[in-house]
């Protein structure tokens, strides 16, 4: 037996030594000393040696089995200090290198656009209101004076689910849904994406962005109206620009207009931009019908109200010079990073 403990013990450590990996040492130390390991083996045979011969072999083994789990460990020691220096070694960096600069992203023009507006309005006293994008047909045609087979219908090219459910075709709904909710006075602006069928080109897309006002309270007149839109527009787009007025018809206002800001690349004197005209439409206004009114339960002989509605899309490309409304919406890095 003493012979077998010496052999085991030096057929371990040459083994030992030639190791070269984590997963060899592991194996190694189950074969000569797992509960199947070798040298366990020897040990379970201790039982036949005489009283004489047991302390002697005993202590052996016990020798043998320190002896072999410490080069075994020093060895896993060295193994793994191999492997992270080789890891390390593959992995350098240099320092000295210059870095990736981040690029560090910014917000849309649209969205932009959409802020300057709502900081205006919110410092006129408005409050931002929300709808849903998907409306029923009640909310967004007949309680705005627009009932089935209403010619100003066939204007709105809509997208319908069903015969009541649609894709809003402006924000107008936002304002029945206010009124019918909020007693006055009522100061609203409601932004919001809004579906037409439309073919797509350089003025015309099937989503485009709309912010709509209301106003209810006792008194409100024309002058209101004129007086909220000249602030709105100077602070937009600055105190020399002019603006007018030009009558107009809507199911759900009267008197209606359409407001015209002077072109802001000629200032009125005509070029390609504003089509030699001078001024470009911007956005169309009037003061809320009484029967728009007295349908969303609100007296009518108290109070009165001024709305309008204009093009978020519009603007931007006013305030940009952009003279193609896709370019809005393509995502395209090289246009985005103009701006």
């Amino acid at each position: 037996m003493k012979e077998a403990l010496n052999r085991i013990r030096e057929e371990a450590i040459q083994a030992i030594a030639a190791a070269d990996s984590e997963n060899t040492i592991e194996e190694l130390r189950v074969r000569y000393l797992g509960k199947k390991g070798e040298l366990t083996a020897i040990l379970k045979q201790m039982g036949s040696l005489s009283p004489e011969e047991r302390p002697v072999l005993g202590q052996l083994a016990n020798d043998v089995r320190k002896e072999l789990d410490a080069k075994i460990t020093e060895k896993t020691a060295v193994i793994k200090q191999m492997a992270q220096d080789l890891r390390f070694k593959a992995e350098a960096i240099d320092v000295t290198l210059p870095g990736n600069r981040p690029k560090i992203g910014a917000r849309h023009p649209l969205e932009k656009v959409l802020d300057d507006v709502k900081e205006i309005f919110l410092g006129m006293g408005f409050d931002v209101a929300e709808g849903p994008e998907v409306e029923y047909d009640h909310y967004c045609f007949e309680m705005l004076n627009m009932p089935k087979h209403h010619p100003a219908r066939d204007t709105q090219d809509t997208f319908y689910i069903n015969e009541n459910v649609l894709l809003r075709t402006q924000t107008s709904s936002v304002q029945i849904r206010t009124m019918l909710n909020q007693k006055p006075p009522i100061r609203i602006i409601s932004p919001g994406r809004v579906y037409r069928v439309d073919t797509v080109d350089a003025t015309h897309s099937p989503i485009f962005h709309q912010i709509e006002g209301l106003v209810v309270d006792k008194g409100i007149t024309m002058a209101d109206l004129k007086g909220t839109l000249e602030e709105f527009i100077h602070k937009l787009y600055g105190k020399e620009i002019g603006v007018r007025f030009r009558p107009h018809h809507f199911p759900y206002t009267e008197p209606s207009a359409e407001m015209d800001m002077e072109c802001f690349k000629c200032h009125g004197k005509g070029c390609s931009l504003c089509k030699n005209e001078g001024y470009i439409e911007l956005l169309g206004c009037g003061m809320v019908r009484p029967e728009v009114l007295e349908g969303c339960g609100i007296d009518s002989s108290v109070y009165s109200g001024f709305a309008f509605g204009v093009g978020a899309d519009r603007i931007t490309m006013m305030r940009y010079g952009i003279n193609d409304l896709r370019v809005l919406f393509e995502n395209d890095m090289r246009f985005l990073e103009q701006l």
